[in-house]
């Protein structure tokens, strides 16, 4: 039995307790989670609660878990007290909200509760649970930002909004983009029914720029391209390199379905590669640092 105790975040007001230990714990099965309050194992400041229970932001949520932890590691790059940067895997979702609807025994396990794993079997009992400062699809792998309090994470949370942050990827395409190198810019329309987006060449309603950078490191029937994103809208390299006649590798939303099986591709051949943070000083052990990671590919 282990023993693990959280301070309720301040956007969990009014939240069911149950609803918080699945937001906190997402590798947590439905099983295991009924278990605990069948047992008794769970208390919001020192008292014993049933999953009907609100909680309020500053109680203490106490768990009492069983000593069953997931087989999967957490592959950290980077880690000080203020973040904690990893190498994400392809076809693990970053946050449950990612997530396809859970099948009975709930969630699938997610980068945020590996993180959240992580701290804890450091000895710490965090009063903030890692928090992702960006986003990578499901089926994107490579480095993935999160803060460890609520400071580091409004500070880097405007580093990415405001772009002092240069990200660079990988990836594998079909045939090789002339010219090997170029800035591309388009026009990014999200349709939200249908989880995918649409690029075009000039403005429309609800349209948003982009800019992709691209370098051709290998070039063949399939190359290897460097990516430098300018902006970061949802699918972006994805769609915009396709639209250019380069599909990824492994893309069967906005790839060639047929040359996916042809070249008998597993899984979607983009990486973030690097990261570079500017904080204006105010995370100083992150500022001009470039950190950096192999593909899977």
């Amino acid at each position: 039995m282990r023993r693990e105790s959280f301070i309720v975040p301040a956007d969990a007001a009014g939240c069911r307790a149950s609803e918080l230990i699945r937001r906190l714990l997402p590798d947590l099965k439905e099983s295991a989670l009924r278990a605990l309050f069948s047992s008794r194992d769970v208390r919001l400041d020192g008292a014993r609660i049933d999953a009907s229970a609100r909680v309020s932001p500053g109680q203490t949520l106490l768990l009492f878990l069983p000593d069953q932890l997931p087989a999967e590691a957490l592959d950290v790059v980077y880690e000080d007290g203020d973040v904690l940067l990893v190498n994400k895997r392809p076809g693990l979702s970053v946050q449950t909200g990612d997530l396809p609807p859970a099948g009975e025994e709930g969630p699938a396990l997610t980068l945020e509760a590996l993180c959240l794993r992580h701290v804890l079997e450091a000895g710490a009992e965090p009063v903030f649970p890692p928090r992702p400062c960006h986003r990578l699809d499901i089926k994107t792998s490579g480095l993935c930002l999160f803060a460890k309090n609520a400071e580091a994470l409004a500070i880097l949370e405007e580093v990415f909004r405001e772009r002092t942050v240069e990200k660079c990827y990988e990836c594998l395409v079909r045939g090789q983009p002339k010219p090997p190198a170029a800035r591309c810019r388009a026009w990014l329309l999200k349709d939200a029914a249908r989880a995918r987006v649409q690029i075009l060449d000039h403005p429309a309603p609800g349209a948003r720029p982009i800019a992709t950078e691209y370098e051709t490191l290998e070039a063949g029937p399939v190359s290897r391209l460097r990516v430098r994103l300018l902006t970061g809208r949802t699918h972006q390299i994805r769609a915009h390199l396709s639209a250019l006649g380069h599909p990824l590798l492994g893309d069967d939303v906005y790839g060639d379905r047929d040359w996916n099986r042809r070249m008998k591709a597993r899984g979607l051949k983009l990486c973030a590669v690097s990261l570079r943070l500017d904080t204006g000083g105010r995370l100083p052990k992150l500022d001009g640092r470039t950190f950096s990671i192999l593909p899977p590919f």
